[in-house]
């Protein structure tokens, strides 16, 4: 009987991979370099091979399998399994990869953008469990969204819908370039290294505030991340917490437009930012209420993201179980 599922998470910089039983346990978990650098004959052998490692120390049989669910960075088309462009996989251009890796081991497969995959797997196992209209957010390095309909992703015409990241709030933000190229998106402005620039161009300023922040980092600011910013508001530094704040601002006037968009019954927020907890979320609700005309917007719950540093993997896992 087909009780597993194998999920694997193409990332720049990890592939990680797992089996998954139909219960959503985690059974075994493999994670390889993603070697993106030397190119794609070289990073699609990756992906094999973590596959073939899964297979060899899990004790389970391919015929105990019921498919691979494979997530990777946009843009991709999941209806024809292909990987288009994504800019952190060098030389991924227009890639079958649903037909090569079905093709490689003989396992039926299905590929996912990793926003979407990630919002599914909440909606399966994690904090929107229960729920059918669904808004969810991922927000680290960049912000990825996945908008789930009537239990089901909303992939669009052409399987790209749900890039929330690269909504435009202030095209006039000349110092915020997305690296879509385009000014002034909220990925720009609100996701880790857009609040980390803010905060670095006021510490460089003329007008420096007074701040403990530059001796968490020995005085260089290259090396100030969110981590930094998250350890230095816990200790009560009010330029760190200033900051947060005003990542929630940004980020609570742009889910205002997405709750007038869609209505969705919750919105998950996940990510590696999202884990900075209560101050974040607090000026997150407070912002979204005042920036939308959705009457019942204080009765839409935001809430933090319960699947965490495997969520790629259950995400991947999630299409064959939706």
């Amino acid at each position: 009987m087909r009780n597993y599922v194998i999920g694997v998470d193409i990332g720049g910089t990890k592939i990680a991979s797992g089996i998954i039983s139909r219960r959503g346990k985690l059974v075994k978990k493999v994670v390889l370099p993603t070697l993106a650098q030397e190119g794609f004959a070289v990073s699609i052998e990756q992906v094999y091979s973590s596959i073939v490692e899964l297979l060899k120390t899990s004790g389970i049989k391919k015929r105990e399998i019921e498919g691979i669910g494979v997530c990777a960075p946009g843009p991709l088309d999941p209806r024809r399994g292909i990987v288009h462009n994504p800019p952190n996989l060098k030389g991924w251009r227009e890639v079958p990869l649903e037909k090569l890796v079905s093709k490689h081991f003989k396992i039926k497969t299905r590929i996912e953008n990793d926003a979407n995959a990630a919002g599914m797997a909440e909606v399966i196992w994690g904090a929107a469990k229960g729920y059918k209209e669904v808004f969810y957010v991922t927000v680290s390095t960049g912000i990825g969204t996945a908008v789930i309909v009537d239990g089901k992703i909303y992939h669009g015409k052409n399987g790209m819908a749900g890039e929330g990241g690269h909504v435009t709030i202030d095209y006039n933000a000349q110092n915020a370039v997305c690296g879509c190229g385009r000014i002034g998106c909220i990925e720009a402005l609100a996701s880790g290294p857009g609040t980390v620039r803010r905060l670095r161009n006021r510490l460089e300023s003329s007008s420096r505030p007074k701040t403990r922040i530059p001796d968490l980092v020995g005085g260089d600011l290259s090396k100030l991340n969110m981590e930094t910013i998250d350890q230095a508001a816990s200790n009560g530094d009010e330029v760190a917490i200033e900051a947060i704040k005003e990542e929630g601002r940004l980020l609570g006037i742009w889910l205002g437009g997405m709750i007038n968009l869609l209505d969705p019954e919750i919105i998950v927020i996940g990510g590696g930012v999202s884990l900075i907890g209560r101050p974040l979320f607090d000026e997150i609700r407070k912002y979204a209420c005042q920036s939308t005309i959705n009457i019942m917007a204080r009765c839409t719950p935001i809430v933090p993201a319960k699947l965490k540093k495997d969520v790629g993997i259950y995400g991947a896992a999630s299409v064959f179980m939706s």
